[in-house]
């Protein structure tokens, strides 16, 4: 009878092996098939094709294909996956459609149902599912990972990631005659998740956002910018996590939490080996450390953007949030450990392997939002495995995939202005700002020419630090980041891996928001607030064709083939935190016959 047992658990056991690894390899085998397999293409996310069917000579041949209206208008950031001739994506609100790659005719379609009491942190946009196994993998606005037959649509499983919202505001506690204290509250601390999942290994790998604590408020209209965000000082947030499931059941095997349960505070680091210093009162935040004991309870560190792996080690590398309260640093002293960090985990056991800290106590809303990308780095005359991140303040940074060394810093991509100043009561501008230099977009790399693409932002911020009135004794004080009236513009930059210079650059009229897409065919591709989908050279920045949506295209550009014929998609919903129509449009383009 045992030995009966063990031959079945040990049979059981490899076709569970077995069934992972031909998940892995179909991810692989896809792209090498020029699908669009994964959020970032591949496990390394350089969302880079080796398709030249659609190539610098003839892109401005580029005609419609064809055109879906999903019917649910939002915020549209999904990047779309094509596996085996269906294209899957997620719509805003989460729900998620399966559509015929060819021809668009819809296949199959999952309502989500939301919890109506959860509070939303940052609006319905979702940026895509995962597929793998027969199943279609999506993390919803309210915390939940739900599991479909990629066959029918039919949910499989679903499970709540987080046990409870978190409700507690704090716009209350502002004085009476404070300005903020009566306007329109558009989002605030409420747990979702916006990554795109990932699977590996028979786990899908998600992590929570919306836990660093800020108010976004005065948002007047769906197509008006954004208004202040404010951050209140106090006892608000959690901390956030990363963790991974069953693709089977939805157990959970892991979860790094992205605030460790002890040593939050750091080192107290003043000057990064780059060079950046923080204006940081050192002294007085250890002063303040025995007040604030229990502060890591209300840590922040959201986990934004979906993780690239390295199969060859089992690494896996993923970028967090700001810490909580947002850009308020009375009830943190320290350096708020893991927060606004590249982090490298074992994919395996979810245990941390290194952090890099790119801003130690942040004040500012540099949240690491854009995901990693892995390329083979070409530095002092060796090739090293690398990992890559745009980051919020403007530079590229580099580093050993390895041990998490810092390689290179890239020159800035978009101007800077006062950076690492502190809020003032009087109001300071700086820039890059909590929009960030690079935000949630992905990158392109092309390894071959040891490139990185990248999209840019330049929106100056006002940082003003807000006292309670004299004598309000209930009220408390709060930094808010608000947009000024000075111009702003996106600037789409080619950086050269090897040197971090600048290799070209291409201003454009809207901040760019949504995402790269470079192909061996020597073209760059990017979507504009104002409803452009551009096509540039590659190698120096011109542009070679130009269409038109009625929404903002600001969703990452994917391409793929079937039956010879290349296709060049995108989401076009626009974005309402810029301001960018918004809409319900999936976009699909091929070579006129």
């Amino acid at each position: 009878m045992i030995k009966t047992f063990q031959k079945t658990a040990l049979l059981a056991s490899f076709l569970v092996l077995t069934s992972c690894a031909q998940m892995q390899t179909n991810i692989v085998n896809s792209a090498k098939n020029e699908g669009w397999p994964s959020f970032g293409r591949d496990y390394s996310s350089q969302r880079f094709s080796p398709a030249t069917q659609i190539n610098a000579a003839n892109v401005n041949k580029l005609v419609e294909a064809w055109k879906v209206n999903t019917g649910v208008t939002g915020s549209f950031q999904t990047t779309p996956i094509v596996q085996d001739g269906v294209m899957y994506l997620s719509l805003p609100y989460n729900h998620v459609v399966a559509l015929d790659a060819t021809t668009g005719k819809e296949l199959w379609r999952y309502k989500h149902e939301r919890n109506k009491d959860w509070q939303m942190c940052c609006g319905p946009a979702n940026r895509g599912v995962a597929v793998s196994g027969g199943r279609v993998f999506i993390g919803t606005v309210d915390a939940r990972l739900i599991a479909l037959n990629a066959k029918t649509g039919i949910k499989e499983w679903d499970i709540n990631v987080v046990d409870n919202a978190i409700t507690t505001e704090g716009q209350d506690s502002l004085s009476k005659d404070d300005p903020n204290s009566a306007r329109k509250v558009t989002g605030g601390t409420g747990i979702g998740i916006a990554m795109a999942p990932i699977v590996y290994k028979g786990k899908v790998i998600v992590g929570i956002t919306g836990v660093g604590y800020g108010l976004h408020i005065d948002n007047p209209t769906a197509d008006a910018p954004l208004g202040a965000v404010i951050g209140v000082a106090g006892r608000f947030g959690r901390p956030g996590f990363l963790a991974a499931y069953s693709v089977e059941t939805g157990e959970k095997y892991w979860q790094f939490d992205t605030i460790p349960q002890a040593g939050w505070e750091g080192k107290f680091a003043e000057k990064l080996e780059d060079g950046a210093t923080f204006n940081r009162d050192v002294a007085q935040e250890k002063a303040d450390m025995a007040k604030y004991p229990d502060a890591a309870r209300f840590g922040g560190g959201s986990a934004w953007s979906t993780p690239a792996i390295d199969t060859a080690t089992d690494t896996l590398y993923f970028g967090t949030g700001n810490p909580s309260p947002q850009m308020n640093d009375v009830s943190r002293p320290g350096d708020n450990l893991y927060t606004v960090s590249l982090v490298a985990l074992d994919v395996n056991t979810g245990l941390r392997r290194w952090h890099y800290q790119q801003v130690p106590h942040d004040l500012w809303g540099y949240d690491l939002a854009s995901p990693p990308v892995l390329f083979n780095y070409q530095f002092n005359g060796k090739t090293v495995a690398a990992v890559g991140q745009a980051s919020k303040t403007g530079w590229f940074y580099i580093h050993n995939r390895a041990t998490g060394e810092l390689l290179k810093k890239s020159d800035a991509f978009v101007p800077q202005l006062n950076m690492f100043q502190k809020a003032t009561t009087e109001g300071i501008v700086i820039y890059p700002g909590i929009l960030g230099g690079s935000n949630w977009s992905p990158v392109s790399v092309d390894e071959q020419h040891q490139r990185v693409y990248i999209e840019g932002i330049h929106a100056p911020i006002k940082y003003t630090l807000h006292e309670p009135a004299t004598g309000d004794k209930t009220a408390i004080r709060y930094a808010a980041s608000e947009p000024t009236k000075d111009p702003r513009w996106g600037l789409l930059s080619a950086i050269d891996l090897k040197t971090g210079k600048i290799a070209w650059q291409n201003k454009t009229a809207q901040p760019l928001l949504g995402g790269v897409l470079a192909t061996a065919g020597g073209l760059v591709f990017i979507g504009e607030g104002d409803g452009h989908f551009n096509a540039y050279n590659s190698q120096n920045g011109k542009i070679l064709w130009q269409a038109q949506s009625a929404f903002g295209v600001n969703a990452p550009p994917i391409t793929y083939t079937i039956n010879g014929v290349q296709y060049i998609a995108v989401a076009s919903g626009g974005n309402s935190i810029f301001g960018f129509k918004q809409g319900d449009a999936v976009l699909v383009y091929a070579l006129q016959k």
